[in-house]
């Protein structure tokens, strides 16, 4: 049974999850307050696509589009930390282009053994051992580990060749490249007997070139009728066009001038991806193959329009696949028309500079958004770090939230949200649009005897003056005179009959 292909896919991968930090204290006997011992919980894993030379088709992401890493193992006690997820590698061909859904282009793999990240795994979480410090000697809580990134993306095979085949079904082309090279496809006298394109390796003389039967161009074949526009993208990266022209068929309406002036128009109207730096099709070098010389007739019509062809600038191969009439001058004809694409190309290579970006010294990594929602107004928080942050906390725990509160606050995150217009009780956003934390916001009171100056500390523990002789003397004095004061108040009231002796005693009893 033929292996089916496919060159287009979606899939959905999931790097693993980080694993959780854990809360523990160290118990020994004889040793009651041992000291936070929590381990750091393990990375998650990443998803890797890899070029294979053993892969040839995307087909295994067709059946099973949903790849996912594995997670990060949680932490323990004893400053045991958790293991690390595996990456997942996942193989794809030469010539896989990694898009968005949007079209966005991410990376265009070429060569054996080219990597690229898909999707990070999430971080671990500290554990309290990692956030102990001189301020906070014994942590009670943990950081929770990061979820690992979740995204669609496009997979598009492109067939590196340098040499593209192009014509009607049934031209010969499959013949050709079986001629050509040692490729062995399915020929058959039926259209559309080629469904997917064949590679095959020419050597002619010292060159050594790829050549690709593009099956599929019909008319109409770049608005997606017939199987023109899944195949034409694999003529891209082709720098010589090869046109392929049945002299010998019986078709009504057909000639080989009118076949080479539909699959033009079809070219013309293709628009390559110019990310990949695609140069249109109809500005590429044209070579026109008059195939199946050996039919008398088919001969007599291609040494009739063989002159029209040239005065066009073509160059022209009256060619027999069958009688293998013709190859050797056109092997090579092709061999020098790649050598001299390959010269033009290393010509326009710039070799890259690397740039360094530094971020600015005064950059806080985040920007408050005021938005006006279907609910109200709400003020967004956007930005690697404060996101990051939350994802990390364990609201179920007090300290945890109040070291995230500490965190946001040193980062000026409560700042910025007096400056938007934020008062006590506006609803909060932490994240993304897809992702946020909501929180209902209650800024840091700077009055009041409830906080006194930042957490953990307090400014009326903070007065170090020492109190002089005369001082001490001076509030003595004060004190027994507030005393005598007293006695003399009381002894007026005894006096004016307001209580008694015996109204004390009632009270005591």
């Amino acid at each position: 049974m033929a292996t089916q292909f496919v060159d287009r896919v979606v899939l959905q991968v999931a790097a693993g999850n980080g694993g959780h930090g854990v809360a523990s204290v160290h118990r020994e006997k004889f040793k009651p307050l041992g000291g936070p011992d929590g381990g750091n919980g393990g990375h998650g894993g990443d998803v890797v696509l890899e070029v294979d030379p053993q892969s040839t088709t995307l087909l295994d992401y067709h059946r099973n589009p949903y790849r996912k890493a594995t997670n990060g193992r949680p932490g323990a006690g004893d400053e045991k930390n958790g293991a690390d997820g595996d990456d997942l590698v996942l193989p794809v061909p030469q010539g896989t282009v990694v898009k968005t859904r949007g079209g966005e282009v991410l990376a265009d793999l070429v060569g054996f053994g080219t990597r690229f990240v898909v999707a990070r795994g999430g971080r671990g979480g500290l554990g309290n051992k990692a956030l102990a410090s001189p301020r906070r000697k014994a942590p009670g809580f943990a950081l929770l580990g990061e979820p690992g990134e979740t995204r669609d993306i496009v997979l598009e095979l492109k067939t590196l060749a340098d040499v593209a085949l192009i014509g009607f079904p049934s031209a010969g082309k499959s013949s050709l490249v079986s001629v050509l090279s040692s490729a062995r496809p399915k020929i058959a006298d039926y259209p559309f007997t080629t469904l997917v394109p064949n590679l095959g390796v020419v050597t002619a003389g010292e060159e050594r070139f790829t050549v690709a039967d593009v099956p599929g161009l019909i008319p109409g074949a770049s608005q997606g009728k017939g199987l023109g526009l899944e195949f034409l993208r694999h003529v891209e990266r082709c720098e010589v066009l090869v046109h392929v022209i049945d002299c010998a068929t019986l078709e009504p309406g057909r000639d080989p001038m009118t076949d080479l002036e539909v699959i033009e128009e079809e070219l013309a109207a293709y628009v390559p991806d110019a990310s990949l730096g695609g140069v249109p099709l109809s500005e590429r070098t044209r070579v026109v193959v008059l195939n199946k010389a050996d039919v008398p007739d088919a001969r007599e019509l291609a040494e009739m329009v063989r002159p029209d062809l040239e005065a066009r600038g073509l160059e022209v191969h009256i060619v027999s696949a069958v009688a293998h009439l013709g190859l050797k001058e056109l092997s090579f004809s092709l061999a020098r028309h790649v050598a001299q694409a390959r010269a033009e190309i290393e010509a326009e290579v710039v070799p890259q500079r690397t740039v360094l970006r530094p971020k600015a010294v005064d950059d806080s990594g985040f920007e408050v958004r005021r938005e006006n929602t279907s609910d109200g107004e709400v003020f967004r928080v956007v930005g690697e770090r404060p996101t990051r942050w939350v994802r990390q906390t364990d609201f179920g725990n007090d300290e945890a939230v109040g070291y995230l509160a500490d965190r946001l606050n040193r980062l000026g995150v409560e700042e910025e949200l007096f400056k938007a217009g934020a008062v006590a009780g506006s609803t909060v956003l932490i994240g993304p649009v897809d992702d946020a934390v909501v929180f209902d916001w209650e800024p840091t009171l700077s009055t009041g005897p409830e906080l006194l100056g930042r957490r953990g500390t307090d400014l009326r523990l903070e007065d170090h003056h020492r109190p002089t002789r005369a001082e001490k003397r001076e509030e003595f004095h004060a004190r027994k005179d507030a005393q005598r004061e007293a006695r003399e108040k009381l002894d007026t009231e005894r006096r004016s009959g307001i209580w008694t002796d015996r109204d004390l005693d009632e009270d005591d009893e």
